[in-house]
């Protein structure tokens, strides 16, 4: 009898697929493409990090990228540093800012490496990123006192910055006495009532006087507002902008402080947060 004989085996040999090949993502100094004329700077993916790497991220994007625009790098890139100075003062104040920043100079880099742009369009770039940056943004609050003598010989006295939102009280001494034409009456801050108004005078609308303290406030997009102040006001900024002030005449030469035995008047203005 013979023995049972067994199947052959057969044996089927299946192609496995390749897995794919996933490139990381460059991170630090690499040439932008082949034949690139120098290296840029490839920020790491910020926000597949946590906080705290985060952080040490930004900071070292902006240490690096500084390096290039201020030359140190060697590859023929300088800016001017005046300019660089302002730019790092701004995201200095908000480290958040650098990620953008980060990539966006990125896309710069290349364009200029590879011969797609020039170096002077890359810093005009970097020279609009301040006002970018904190458009919308005030970093003037006006949170302190400031004391002030008014001058009677002289149109708006300072420039003071303030935010949107502000409220500040203004106001002038009310005892001393100065007059506005050689032989006119001797009035204080709060202006001549029975003097004329024209249309040459700043604040010519009804509540302002002749030799009155006003007010001007400039919005940083120059819209003008402004106002009789006399003894005082309060005013809230509706915008970012400055303040002025100044009594309100249309001419100077002829203004003199009252003086009495040796002793000669001279008003002072005080503005403070409310």
């Amino acid at each position: 009898m013979r023995p049972f004989a067994r199947p052959a085996a057969l044996l089927f040999v299946v192609g496995c697929p390749k897995a794919p090949t996933v490139t990381a993502p460059l991170v630090g100094w690499h040439p932008a493409a082949e034949g690139a004329t120098f290296a840029c700077y490839h920020p790491v993916d910020f926000a597949k990090l946590d906080d705290l790497g985060r952080k040490t991220a930004r900071g070292q994007a902006m240490d690096e990228m500084m390096s290039q625009w201020k030359g140190k790098r060697g590859d023929g890139i300088t800016f001017e540093e005046g300019m660089l100075d302002g730019l790092e003062t701004v995201m200095l104040g908000d480290m958040g800012k650098v990620e953008g920043v980060a990539n966006k100079n990125l896309d710069w880099c290349k364009k200029v490496s590879t011969g797609q742009a020039q170096a002077g369009e890359w810093e005009g770039w970097l020279r609009g990123l301040p006002a970018k940056l904190t458009e919308g943004e005030c970093f003037t609050h006006f949170d302190y006192t400031l004391f002030d003598y008014l001058e009677i010989d002289m149109a708006w006295q300072r420039e003071l910055p303030i935010c949107k939102g502000d409220k500040v009280r203004i106001s002038g001494t009310m005892k001393d006495k100065f007059r506005i034409t050689d032989k006119g009456a001797w009035i204080t801050v709060e202006g001549d009532p029975s003097a004329s108004l024209s249309g040459d005078l700043p604040c010519n609308f009804e509540g302002c006087k002749r030799g009155q303290l006003i007010l001007r406030f400039r919005s940083d997009a120059g819209v003008e507002v402004i106002l009789p102040v006399g003894g005082g006001i309060s005013y809230v900024a509706p915008e970012h902008g400055t303040l002025s002030y100044r009594i309100n005449d249309d001419t100077f030469y002829d203004n003199t402080w009252y003086q009495a035995g040796g002793i000669i008047d001279h008003a002072s203005v005080e503005i403070s947060p409310e």
